[in-house]
């Protein structure tokens, strides 16, 4: 199956997810706040948003990675390390610009991503294997650094603190970064030829070496760009809730690949959007919410989260079924 004969029925299904999604959102906000008026309040409404944008963050450079048809496991332990590295150097420099920690955590998280992509690509390991192992490494490195210590709010700069809650015309800075990461790396797989590449490399790996698709320059790439977000989403974590130990983002790693797989984002690599990533990452974000105004056990979400995956998984094996069987009765009339 060549990557353009899978595109282009992939393309028709992603949009019904996406458009499935936003559907989904529709109906359980609109339920939720016919239980509870409160939940569409403004501070409801900002504090969602803001949820989401970290993990809508991460899940632009998961996204990606899976698209190669590996995955990245370490996100979490690299929004810790990162996390953690700009709340040090705040802490210690309060007169440093906000610019500063960004490029730090930016900078920690693609040397992290950097490390996972060289010891996928050359040392011909599993990503599933690689990327779980330096979870650990890179968690173990934040307590040994840690040392049990934590940085706590009154100890970062009130203009570090105050990023968090700083908007323009309204909108928070975080919700504003969100949007621009999800819609600039949407734009580069839709229109650019390193996006087209690394659609290439998901949907047949052999295919795209033999097409001259620098292969270990593109896997390299997509390792440090999910890197780098996870090292920007660590700094408008610590930001965001302004007290950062050793633990900071422990298990976001789930919640990431859940939102890039509910998205639409295939697992077999090769099709999906970074846009439904986003979306994937909005909705599991309002459920969270949704069962906590509800007064249902959140024990839930992770069984909601969960079927959610599986059924997706599920739409991208029926789908993928469905074209080889229609490339075969098409070669059968040939």
């Amino acid at each position: 199956m060549t990557p353009v004969a899978f595109q282009k029925p992939a393309r028709s299904l992603m949009k019904t997810r996406e458009l499935g999604i936003l559907l989904a959102l529709v109906l359980l906000v609109i339920y939720t706040t016919a239980n509870n008026h409160r939940f569409l309040s403004g501070q409801s409404i900002r504090d969602n948003l803001l949820n989401t944008a970290i993990l809508a963050v991460m899940a632009a450079g998961e996204a990606v990675v899976v698209i190669t048809r590996n995955i990245d496991l370490s996100v979490g332990s690299v929004l810790g390390l990162s996390a953690w590295a700009a709340a040090t150097l705040v802490s210690g420099h309060r007169g440093l610009p906000m610019i500063v920690p960004i490029v730090v955590g930016l900078l920690v998280g693609a040397v992290c991503g950097l490390v996972n992509g060289v010891l996928v690509r050359y040392g011909r390991v599993p990503a599933l294997v690689v990327t779980l192992g330096t979870l650990y490494m890179y968690r173990g490195i934040t307590y040994s650094w840690a040392g049990g210590r934590q940085v706590n709010a009154d100890k970062l700069p009130q203009h570090f603190l105050g990023f968090a809650n700083a908007s323009v015309l309204g909108v928070p800075w975080l919700v504003l970064i969100a949007v621009v990461v999800v819609g600039g790396i949407s734009l580069l797989m839709r229109n650019y030829r390193a996006g087209r590449e690394l659609y290439a490399m998901g949907s047949s790996p052999q295919a795209a070496e033999l097409a001259g698709i620098k292969v270990a320059r593109n896997l390299l790439g997509a390792f440090i760009l999910s890197g780098a977000l996870a090292g920007l989403a660590g700094v408008l974590f610590a930001a965001r809730f302004g007290t950062v130990d050793a633990a900071a983002g422990t298990n976001y790693e789930l919640n990431v690949v859940a939102a890039v797989v509910v998205g639409g984002v295939a697992v077999f690599g090769g099709s999906g959007t970074v846009w439904g990533a986003g979306l994937g990452a909005l909705l599991l974000t309002v459920i969270g919410s949704a069962l906590a105004v509800l007064d249902i056990n959140q024990f839930w979400q992770q069984a909601i989260v969960g079927f959610l995956i599986i059924l997706a998984i599920c739409a991208d094996r029926l789908v993928a079924v469905r074209i080889a069987r229609s490339l075969r009765k098409r070669d059968a009339h040939v």
